[in-house]
């Protein structure tokens, strides 16, 4: 649901930009807003015949043509609907464990199993690459449009990141157990999570850069490909994806640590698996950058804007 203030605003609006954002990019506020917006995991349930009817109202609405009738609060759930389920390069429909939207849900449950299974390494082992598995769709879903994998590059993305993972997770596994106190051991997860980030995402999106990503001007306008844009997107992503998971699986180790020490905790040690996963529940570059490290980049731009050359420009970093 929209705040009251906002479907106020829209009603006094003869129409929106259906290509738009309903908040303010500029803030973080506005930004903020926009994700949670978008990644509502209750899209993850809407049938598959809503997701194509809400695509083709937004297509029609675009152009001007939806059904007589049609009410902004209707376009404006069919917007979410689209944006949540459809890749905004390709606009083609995303499988739903890849959405961004399902990555509460999917994210919690495997978070939780590999903090609540960290004792033995049959389950160290399992359950990173339950993770890495699901991280390679993730990855592959929200790629950039412009990156085509082939079959054999997938192949050794999905080998080399889970690899990472288990070589990491194995690795302190065995250190932590013989020199290290229990609460160690608890972090074995993160560490392996994050070392198999700066392999997996690199790696799966490896044609970005190699061939650089489409830049636009703020009207929308493909202006040239970067690769330093590639690069810095997918840095950013690789960062946030280890900042996203570092605050459940960093400070409830120690939370669980301290609970388990409770008589009343250790007599439903079957239900520690579940808590674990409820607890772990509670972009652009600048023109100058890409004149001095992409300077054939940069005359194409030039000769694109015909002179008139913006001082940023805007790229998909993905997901």
């Amino acid at each position: 649901m929209l705040p009251r203030k906002l479907l106020r605003d829209m009603v006094d609006a003869s129409r929106i930009d259906i290509d738009n954002t309903l908040w303010d990019q500029s803030t973080f506020i506005g930004r903020l807003k926009h994700f949670f917006w978008v990644t509502d995991p209750r899209t993850c349930i809407v049938s598959e015949r809503s997701l194509d009817e809400a695509k083709i109202l937004v297509e029609q609405y675009r152009i001007g043509k939806e059904p007589p009738g049609t009410t902004l609060q209707q376009v404006v759930y069919a917007k979410k609907l689209y944006e949540s389920a459809f890749h905004p390069d390709t606009g083609e429909k995303q499988n739903v464990f890849g959405r961004m939207s399902f990555q509460v849900p999917g994210g919690m449950a495997i978070t939780g199993a590999m903090l609540q299974f960290y004792r033995t390494m049959p389950a160290v082992v399992f359950w990173q690459w339950v993770n890495q598995s699901f991280n390679a769709l993730v990855n592959y879903t929200n790629r950039n449009a412009k990156s085509s994998l082939t079959p054999t590059q997938l192949g050794v993305a999905y080998v080399s990141a889970s690899a990472s993972a288990l070589v990491t997770a194995i690795g302190c596994k065995t250190f932590w157990q013989k020199h290290a106190s229990p609460i160690y051991q608890r972090y074995v997860p993160f560490a392996a999570v994050a070392a198999a980030n700066c392999a997996n995402i690199p790696l799966m999106r490896q044609t970005e850069l190699i061939n650089g990503v489409d830049v636009f001007d703020d009207k929308g306008n493909k202006l040239t490909e970067s690769r330093v844009a590639a690069v810095k997107g997918i840095s950013q992503v690789v960062l946030s994806r280890i900042i996203m998971c570092a605050p459940g699986m960093t400070i409830l180790p120690v939370i669980m640590q301290r609970l388990e020490q409770y008589p009343w905790m250790q007599r439903i040690h079957p239900l520690h698996g579940p808590i674990q996963v409820l607890l772990v529940g509670c972009f652009s570059l600048k023109v100058s950058t890409l004149a001095f490290l992409e300077p054939e980049q940069y005359n194409q731009l030039k000769e694109k804007c015909k002179g008139n050359v913006p001082t940023v420009v805007y790229f998909n970093k993905g997901l």
